[in-house]
């Protein structure tokens, strides 16, 4: 009994020790197997570092303003006896808005045409006599004074008439309604805006060291929210003649046609005052920086020797740069990167340095300075 479990005992033993050494042996083959494992090159897409010349800019932040624009206003007190605009609608220079009650006017204007008239015909009267010497200088003097007293009474009474007959000053847009059919307007109260806005200015705002680079004449672009991807053009029309003490800013005014009337005044606009010169930079896509907090860098695909010094494919060599303005899906590069050197333009962020690549360029998107939204 003793030697069966001694004999059992041993083959268990070289049982597990046969076990053990074929699972060691298959671990041995495939850790070397790992050791010799090369992984597939990775397919990228490439561009180039190009030299471009770029565009200087002065940026600013602008707000809108009407060239000729007014909240009309009453400017006699009366009642309000016939509206005629519509809210929102263009109306040209001298078209009627609001006409107030001038019946008591037209009754007094009666009475100071009739005077008018007894005043004339007595002077005329008088004339006559004074010719043929029969009157007194100064009793025609008087007939004179007393005409010309009643046709200023008139005349008043008429200018009257004509403030309570409100009629738009300039051409242009209407806005909202402030007025009511039979509302008793007092002097000052308002009773539309009329703004014109064809063109339209742009006023904004520059720190005086940039003055010796504006002037008169030069472009402008503006961009608002509330038309994105859309960019308008003007030209710098005036410069103020002095710096503001508080903030040394000087205030420049664009003009900025505005025929489709998208433009209204109160809008936030960003303005760019393009400057004559124009810069030299080295440009790669924003896609091809691996942005991180210890430094931005890109990925260059060079060739790969072998030992006789022959190509063998192409590796990853990371270097790390220094960027400067990004325009649209470029950014330039100040330093760490020479021109004509192949980096990756996308999905950098997978790589890795002296990794093995491979290019495919029939993916790569179409980078631009200035994309629209429809290119996302």
């Amino acid at each position: 009994m003793v030697k069966r479990i001694i004999v059992t005992l041993i083959g268990l033993i070289v049982l597990i020790g046969g076990l053990a050494a074929i699972k060691g042996l298959q671990i041995k083959r495939m850790a070397a197997h790992g050791d010799n494992f090369v992984p597939p090159p990775e397919v990228v897409t490439t561009t180039k570092a190009k030299k471009d010349s770029w565009e200087s800019f002065l940026i600013a932040v602008g707000s809108l303003e009407a060239v000729q624009g007014v909240v009309v206003t009453a400017e006699l007190t009366g009642k309000v006896v016939h509206i005629a605009f519509e809210p929102g609608t263009m109306v040209k220079a001298g078209d009627l808005l609001v006409h107030q009650d001038t019946s008591v006017e037209l009754a007094q204007l009666r009475a100071a045409e009739a005077e008018v008239a007894l005043a004339n015909i007595n002077f005329e009267r008088t004339k006559k006599l004074v010719a043929n010497k029969i009157i007194s200088q100064s009793d025609f003097d008087n007939a004179d004074a007393q005409f010309k007293q009643a046709v200023a009474q008139a005349d008043n009474i008429r200018a009257v008439i004509g403030k309570k007959t409100i009629r738009a000053p300039f051409a242009g847009r209407l806005g909202i309604r402030q007025v009511n059919l039979g509302q008793t307007l007092n002097e000052g109260d308002e009773i539309v805006s009329l703004q014109s806005l064809g063109p339209i200015y742009v006023n904004f705002f520059l720190p005086q060291q940039r003055l010796a680079q504006v002037q008169p004449g030069l472009a402008i672009r503006l961009m608002t929210d509330a038309f994105p991807g859309q960019v308008i053009s003007g030209k710098i029309t005036a410069i103020n003649s002095q710096v503001d003490a508080a903030t040394r800013n000087i205030r420049i005014q664009a003009t900025v046609e505005n025929p489709a009337e998208l433009l209204r005044p109160g809008m936030y606009v960003k303005v760019s005052v393009v400057l004559p010169d124009r810069i030299e930079v080295l440009t790669i896509p924003a896609t091809s920086v691996l942005y991180a907090p210890y430094g931005d860098s890109v990925f260059v695909v060079e060739e790969k020797k072998n030992d006789q010094n022959e190509p063998s494919g192409l590796l990853l060599n990371q270097k790390f740069v220094r960027l400067g303005e990004k325009r649209g899906d470029y950014v330039s590069v100040i330093s760490g990167l020479k021109q004509g050197e192949t980096v990756v333009s996308t999905g950098v962020f997978k790589l890795r340095n002296g990794q093995a690549v491979v290019i495919d360029n029939t993916l790569s998107p179409e980078f631009k300075q200035m994309p629209k939204p429809a290119d996302a």
